[in-house]
């Protein structure tokens, strides 16, 4: 059997820490009734849908807030009537002050009247401002730019106040969830990249945002936030892998083509003096392209079949040619 050879190399690999977990809303907004008792009248926004902040989702019957709120500016202009009124009494009354023609406790009547009406010209505005704000609840608006993931909005339907009508993910951010051991936790730093891998199969780059500062006493698990950026085929709820990018680190590696894997185990096989290969049994590490990390088993200035490995078994004598074989002569037919 004719095969090539090689030697293990020094080469500086990637570290990366493994983990799983959900991908969910970076924060979410839910738009709830501020009225009570109020018939939806049209809902303008289905899930889905991008919303800027302050756009218009849903609106109400306000008929009856309408009413309530002419009545309160009814209240507000005979409040000011009266006020009018007074105020002339009450300077009508501080003229004649130092002519004595009316009494101290009439004079203060005056000015007392004027104050009270002012009072209640204020206490008038107060009701129409409430009036006017219940009238604005009649209309749901977005608290913040996002999309739309939940409608619980019917038109028709007459809600309470607090009653959820959409819930959406605030300005579409997304994070990734990841689930790490306890043990591996202090590994993680917050700014660390990592890429994340998606049920549907796209590759992210995100950046871990913060390490939750408890462990899950029944997982022994702490949860890794993962800011990603957002992509068409990455929704929250997906599940998802990745790997925490810790840096690198010096690693002695062998050519893919030279491991042989038997009964569930990785092999090598070591040429030695004679041309007589020896199986050896291997611990592999960590993959980057053809390169595999050999942490156990293999001395580092040893000498390892590469090409035909695959074909060997133990004890089988070889003839070692290292010359990389002459490319193939092109056909008559690609030369005309």
């Amino acid at each position: 059997m004719t095969v090539t050879t090689t030697q293990p190399q020094r080469s500086s690999l990637a570290q990366t820490l493994p983990a799983n977990g959900n991908i969910t809303a970076w924060q979410e907004a839910i738009i709830g009734s501020e009225s009570s008792g109020l018939r939806l009248n049209e809902v303008k926004a289905q899930v889905g849908d991008t919303v800027r902040k302050g756009q218009l989702l849903a609106t109400f019957a306000a008929d009856t807030i309408q009413a309530d709120v002419a009545q309160a500016r009814a209240v507000l202009l005979e409040a000011e009537a009266n006020a009018a009124e007074a105020n002339a009494n009450a300077e009508r009354a501080r003229t004649l002050q130092s002519s004595g023609a009316m009494s101290a406790s009439q004079i203060n009547q005056y000015l007392t009247a004027a104050q009270t009406a002012q009072a209640r010209v204020a206490s008038a505005k107060a009701a129409l401002q409430a009036q006017q704000l219940r009238l604005q609840f009649t209309q749901g608006r977005a608290a913040d730019e996002g999309v739309s993931w939940s409608r619980a909005a019917t038109v028709g339907g007459v809600v309470g106040a607090g009653t959820e009508l959409f819930r959406m993910v605030r300005q579409g951010r997304l994070e990734w969830r990841a689930e790490v051991t306890s043990a591996e936790l202090p590994r993680i730093q917050v700014g660390m990249p990592a890429t994340v891998t998606a049920a549907s199969g796209v590759e992210l780059k995100g950046r871990t945002r913060m390490v939750a500062p408890t462990v899950d006493p029944q997982t022994r698990n702490a949860i890794v936030f993962v800011d990603l950026p957002q992509h068409p085929q990455v929704r929250a709820g997906m599940f998802a892998r990745g790997d925490f990018a810790l840096g690198a680190s010096d690693a002695m590696t062998v050519p893919q083509q030279a491991l042989v894997a038997r009964d569930g185990f990785n092999y090598v096989f070591q040429v030695g003096p004679d041309q007589r290969v020896a199986q050896r049994k291997v611990e592999t590490g960590r993959r980057v392209g053809d390169k595999v990390e050999i942490v156990k088993g293999l001395e580092p200035n040893a000498t390892i079949a590469v090409q035909g490995a695959g074909f060997l078994n133990d004890g089988d004598v070889v003839r070692v040619s290292n010359v990389p074989p002459a490319p193939a002569a092109p056909s008559p037919a690609a030369t005309k």
